[in-house]
């Protein structure tokens, strides 16, 4: 479906835009979404701005030949500050002459109102991670005075960058943002929210996250807006907001490919349905009943199989068999020669037929999912296939230390809504007396999957991570793990 297409069908879809309001209203609208705008913020400029005004000073004295601009509201709030201490025209011919660099289309169009071109551009998704690509390929700032405007808050991670290629950076504060002064509609939401009366969140910055808790811890809210959060699409115009979302521990259920709010709405009515549907299937597992493994009225807790796992003596000696299916069932020969492996693991129905036919065929005293290790990869932002005659491939492998930052932490498991909804389904379809298993890699074996791009005899890329790059690979064990955390929770709580 193209974004012409493109329809919410009737859900209720709440945004956050101040200054953009009215038009994201009318986009929303226009894809047969319910729209509930609220105003979340305002740029409030710095009083009597010292820094700004020794800034221009300084620029127009030779001092600063590079500048950084991050948004096109700042630059506006800049030159509205300095023109009442000096003249206008002179502060931009002077900026004219110096090395400016963008981080986005904003602050681009904010400079071409007055006549300016900026030397360099960000390219999307105009993070500040792509700010300091540019200027490694471009500005050399070792040693040099780089002027900052900056948001309504400081970037710590992206002064951290400039400062370790050498810049001596001036940080330049226009303004500040607060919560509107008429809040009511956004306490509306926020209301309206917590009842499970929105399906759809769009984000379009990251300030607006932090306003919406805020308002939240003020209507004592908190705890009903991220318990509903579970059953609410969630969706970010791009990595600084959905990174921002990340840090207050919120779900990101669709960025789109572009950081724009139009792309964002047409994404979003494309694929809200779906991730709802998706979303609230899941919530529906975690709010079920659930079991006590120590609970000894459970059918399953003097089977063999738990008996064995307390140390309890039982009536046969316990063994494992480790054999794949796939090596001596004829069933399961017939199943896979109507589908792709992966497409079998994630099809719910499949995956129980073939373990409780193995069940069956061998008098087990337990099962295990029929899953794999792998499928937790593709959510992660890993391109996963099981090629004919060669078993699991990736195709865009970790092999240096960067690539690390595009493995995604996974914060929830609805992309693994299959795996769950497989042992919902095997529970169901097995004894009620026969324990069920779960699994999942461990961190070590899910990394060296990532990195070898397969399976690997020598784990000669994996073992080069891992000693030139401690950092790199520490994080990457660790984002694994908490991954892994999460995913068996769900497999115990389905």
């Amino acid at each position: 479906m193209n974004a012409d297409n493109a329809n919410f069908d009737g859900l209720r879809v709440a945004a956050f835009e101040s200054r953009n309001a009215g038009e994201i209203a009318r986009l929303i609208e226009r894809h047969g979404g319910v729209a509930r705008v609220s105003p979340s913020m305002c740029e409030v400029p710095l009083a009597e701005n010292r820094t700004a005004i020794d800034f221009a000073h300084r620029l127009l004295t030779g001092q600063i030949n590079i500048v950084i601009f991050l948004t096109g509201v700042g630059f506006r709030h800049l030159l509205a500050a300095v023109e009442r201490h000096m003249d206008r025209q002179r502060f931009l011919d002077t900026l004219a002459d110096v090395t400016t660099i963008c981080r986005g289309p904003k602050p681009v169009a904010a400079m071409k109102e007055f006549g300016l071109t900026p030397t360099h551009r960000v390219p999307e998704p105009n993070t500040w991670r792509e700010l300091l690509t540019t200027i490694d390929r471009f500005v050399p700032v070792a040693n040099q005075p780089v002027a900052l405007q900056e948001y309504g808050k400081t970037n710590p991670s992206l002064i951290a960058g400039l400062e370790a290629r050498g810049a001596r950076v001036l940080r330049i504060p226009v303004y500040t943002w607060e919560l509107p002064q008429d809040i009511g509609p956004l306490e509306d939401n926020v209301r309206a929210l917590a009842r499970g009366d929105i399906d759809v969140l769009l984000f379009t910055s990251a300030q607006q996250v932090i306003h919406l808790l805020d308002v939240a811890a003020r209507l004592n809210l908190t705890n009903e807006v991220r318990h509903q959060l579970r059953e609410t699409v969630v969706a970010s115009v791009g990595p600084t907001t959905s990174e921002a979302l990340r840090e207050q521990s919120l779900p990101v259920d669709l960025q789109p490919e572009h950081p724009k709010m139009g792309t964002l709405v047409a994404a979003a009515a494309r694929r809200s349905r779906e991730l709802l549907e998706r979303k609230r299937s899941i919530a529906a597992i975690f709010s079920g009943p659930s079991s006590d493994v120590l609970d000894k009225q459970a059918p399953w807790y003097n089977s063999p199989f738990m008996k064995a796992c307390r140390l309890e003596p039982t009536d046969v000696t316990p063994i494992w068999l480790m054999r794949q299916a796939g090596r001596y069932m004829a069933e399961y020969r017939e199943v896979r020669a109507k589908t792709t492996f992966l497409e079998l693991c994630k099809n719910p129905q499949l995956c129980s037929e073939v373990m409780v036919t193995a069940v069956n065929k061998l008098g087990v005293d337990a099962a295990i999912i029929f899953s794999d290790l792998l499928p937790i990869l593709e959510p992660m932002g890993l391109d996963l296939e099981f090629a004919q005659g060669e078993g699991p491939v990736i195709h865009n492998p970790v092999r240096e230390s960067a690539d690390v930052d595009r493995i995604i932490e996974l914060e929830n498991v609805d992309a693994l809504h299959f795996v769950m909804e497989t042992v919902k389904q095997t529970r169901a379809d097995l004894p009620d007396d026969m324990p069920l298993i779960g699994f999942a890699g461990a961190p070590f074996t899910l990394a060296s999957y990532a990195i070898e791009g397969g399976s690997s005899r020598n784990y000669l890329h994996t073992k080069t991570l891992m000693y030139r790059d401690e950092d790199a690979w520490r994080a990457l064990m660790e984002r694994f793990a908490r991954a892994i955390t999460l995913y068996l929770n769900a497999q115990i709580a389905a």
